[in-house]
């Protein structure tokens, strides 16, 4: 449990952060089986666009949902339905997680498809 309050601690000072620059954020959860995807306004108030490999439309062609292949493919689908919403800068919330793996092959494919962080 330790782990889980520690990686929330930092999370919430990052969120502070992002509060401050007053841009949309583009949030991370990720579990042992699924990675989601949501882009915030800068209050917090309502989800602009959203992608995870549960969705039908992404979690086709891919071999399973918990691997730096299906991270790609969520960054690259939230940038298109970030894209479509008029958003091109965001603050990147990694929830605390470590900038790695597939936190990192979603940050990339997102930035690939056109977001600025």
């Amino acid at each position: 449990m330790q782990k889980k309050i520690a990686r929330l601690r930092r999370a919430k000072s990052t969120r502070a952060h992002i509060r401050e620059l007053n841009v949309p954020r583009l949030s991370v959860l990720r579990t042992g089986q699924h990675l989601y995807a949501q882009l915030f306004t800068a209050d917090g108030s309502k989800v602009l666009a959203s992608a995870s490999t549960v969705q039908a439309d992404v979690r086709e062609g891919l071999k399973s949902g918990k691997n730096a292949d299906a991270a790609a493919k969520v960054g690259r689908m939230i940038a298109e339905r970030a894209k479509a919403a008029g958003i091109e800068k965001v603050a990147f919330d990694r929830s605390g997680y470590r900038y790695h793996g597939r936190i990192k092959a979603l940050a990339d494919a997102a930035r690939e498809g056109g977001l600025q962080f």
